[in-house]
């Protein structure tokens, strides 16, 4: 049975999809995106990435075709026809097709599309924890836009898996900002620490629903910078993200992290969170 994707306002069959050669995401990254979780056949956190999709999209000067409250609307749809119970929405928009010129086109009209795909929970790698390799963060400085500009991404998370590791995280001479595809945080000490919600790192929707849950359990935590050295000398280090939740890293470049596996705080971070879930 055919999935269904969301093409502007229309749901089509996957084989019926169009994307024209002159679409300007094709042509310079020009677009943004976002990846929904769903959980139970409800978008999770949507309020949180509706707010991230539109400060995108005001950023980077590209419209949304129609209110949040539509969008909102037409994902539930699409959940719907596709039977999605557990898995991802992802969206995607582009300042949509013009003859290549790097000036905005007049007029533009903005092109979307939005498919689902289903995904279980990472209960496994939650379990077991990963392996991280430290990579230089040679991005440009709007990480906090989700855009689609994510060679920088693909090049780190690469040289991870040729390392032998599972995932990159980054670092902007010596001072930790983020993962590849993910947020990271350490603890030490029973201090949770992460890089501030600035420019230099996406604003992770678990992320922030981790610091949520940490003044919850009166887990205290900093907004800070931190270093690849702290990092390794921390008792415990996990990253958050909408595909990976909250998942244990046991080393970092081949030394281990604590004890090797995860920690008491991250044990109790996943169970708050999987309470959240209504799991």
């Amino acid at each position: 049975m055919s999935s269904y994707y969301l093409q502007d306002e229309r749901f089509l069959p996957k084989e019926e999809v169009r994307i024209s050669p002159d679409d300007r995401g094709y042509y310079f990254g020009d677009g943004f995106y976002e990846v929904f979780r769903v959980y139970n056949g409800k978008l999770y956190e949507p309020e949180a990435h509706f707010a991230r999709l539109a400060r995108t999209s005001e950023g980077i000067r590209i419209p949304l075709p129609y209110g949040i409250e539509e969008l909102h609307a037409k994902l539930k749809e699409l959940i719907a026809l596709n039977s999605l119970s557990e898995g991802t929405v992802y969206l995607q928009i582009t300042r949509g097709s013009a003859p290549r010129a790097q000036p905005f086109p007049t007029p533009s009209r903005p092109f979307l599309h939005a498919y689902t795909k289903p995904l279980e929970r990472p209960l496994a790698a939650m379990e077991a924890g990963i392996r991280a390799a430290t990579v230089e963060d040679i991005r440009w400085l709007r990480c906090d836009y989700k855009t689609l500009n994510l060679l920088g991404n693909v090049l780190a998370k690469q040289q991870a898996l040729d390392a032998g590791a599972d995932e990159a995280i980054l670092h902007r001479g010596g001072s930790v900002t983020e993962c590849s595809a993910s947020n990271v945080m350490i603890v030490k000490d029973g201090i949770i620490v992460t890089h501030p919600a600035d420019n230099l790192i996406l604003h992770g929707v678990t992320r922030a629903v981790v610091l949520r849950l940490a003044r919850a359990a009166e887990l205290p935590a900093e907004e800070r910078p931190f270093t690849v050295e702290e990092l390794r000398e921390a008792d415990e280090a996990f990253i958050t993200g909408t595909t990976v939740e909250i998942t244990p890293v046991v080393s970092v470049d081949g030394r281990t992290i604590g004890s090797g596996s995860a920690g008491p705080v991250t044990r109790r971070l996943q169970r708050d969170f999987a309470a959240s879930i209504g799991q």
